[in-house]
């Protein structure tokens, strides 16, 4: 624990002093929210087929899945810095464990991503007016955040993998298009709102569970069906790439 401790401490330190990254992560998500929230909240959640609830309680976690999905799915660029300066290489002749290594990494881009999060919820709020369940915005926090742990562990193993900035760009790009489009973010994906192909397809997508899960926490409703398997899905995918990363962090070459 103090290793990974010591790991985030200086990977926080190091964001902090480039405090760029909150301005890029947040400038996409709130274009959306001011450019295209507005037709969320007109027109289409009048549509027969959409999640229950208030049009912010479906957008707002949208848009966090969202900033997940891109921002924690391109920190592996970032790893391949260090990779090619000879940062890496150091920290793995220390007696840290590499499992340390890449746990306050990812628990710094977890940490990242909920400080936006939040600050979202706040922008919706005061703009907005929007008004979430206390304990539902606690449990979409867990959501968000664990995602972000899995997309930054996968991230980081094929950044490790490949070592190349080229082939990471693309294969990061390859992912990124299809996991975001089938994950309902903008536009909810439904029976009733989505051809049969297009839904199968989503369900094949865990993020898209996960999204579904964090709609229905955002809003309070603890009951909803989509709670369990958005949930089940998370802990699969988050067991499985936590595994993937500490196999790929132990065993990368010297």
């Amino acid at each position: 624990m103090r290793d990974v401790w010591l790991i985030a401490q200086r990977e926080l330190v190091h964001r902090f002093r480039q405090p760029v990254w909150l301005v890029m992560g947040l400038a996409q998500p709130v274009l959306y929210m001011f450019f295209f929230g507005p037709l969320v909240e007109k027109f289409v959640v009048h549509t027969p087929g959409f999640p229950p609830g208030d049009p912010w309680t479906i957008f707002a976690p949208a848009l966090m899945v969202q900033m997940v999905i891109i921002g924690s799915t391109f920190v592996g660029m970032t790893l391949l810095a260090e990779y090619r300066a000879g940062v890496f290489d150091r920290f793995r002749v220390t007696p840290a464990n590499p499992v340390s290594l890449l746990l306050g990494k990812v628990l710094t881009a977890a940490g990242s991503v909920l400080i936006q999060s939040l600050l979202i919820i706040i922008v919706c709020c005061v703009a907005f007016g929007l008004r979430p369940s206390i304990f539902g915005t606690m449990l979409c926090f867990l959501i968000i955040g664990l995602l972000a742990v899995s997309l930054a562990c996968c991230s980081y193993s094929i950044a490790l993998r490949v070592k190349n900035e080229e082939a990471l760009s693309g294969a990061l790009n390859a992912m990124l298009l299809p996991l975001f489009l089938l994950s309902g973010t903008l536009l909810p994906i439904t029976t009733e709102l989505a051809p049969e192909w297009l839904w199968t397809l989503s369900r094949l997508n865990p993020v898209a569970y996960v999204m579904d899960a964090s709609r229905a926490s955002f809003r309070g409703d603890f009951t909803s069906d989509a709670i369990m398997p958005g949930l089940v899905a998370l802990a699969v995918l988050t067991a499985a790439s936590i595994s993937w990363g500490v196999a790929t962090f132990s065993k990368v070459d010297e």
